[in-house]
């Protein structure tokens, strides 16, 4: 199984282009120098979770208290993978164009 089809099995389809909106977010972050790359991470984690916060309740039954459980969790879990996928995929960029 190569990684794109890893991440698929993994990542909700209609969530798949958080991947990229991610990278592109962790780019500007890199190159407007305003964070340390330490944190880009992490930040990247947040938006990701919210942003798939969004997708989720917007597309949940929130009639009981387990609905909800169940939203957060899964928000909080594919915005996770979210972010560990655009970071992963930046480190496998920057590794291939890197000389040794």
């Amino acid at each position: 199984m190569d990684m794109i089809e890893n991440i698929q099995s993994f990542i909700r389809p209609e969530l798949l282009v958080l991947v990229p909106v991610l990278l592109i977010l962790g780019a500007i972050l890199k190159r407007a120098q305003a964070v340390p790359d330490k944190f880009i991470p992490a930040i990247l984690g947040l938006a990701g979770i919210l942003i798939a916060g969004l997708s989720v309740f917007a597309n949940s039954p929130l009639a009981t208290a387990g609905d909800w459980l169940t939203a957060v969790l899964t928000a909080f879990v594919q915005g996770v993978l979210c972010a560990g996928a655009a970071v992963y995929v930046n480190q496998i960029y920057k590794q291939k164009n890197k000389s040794e």
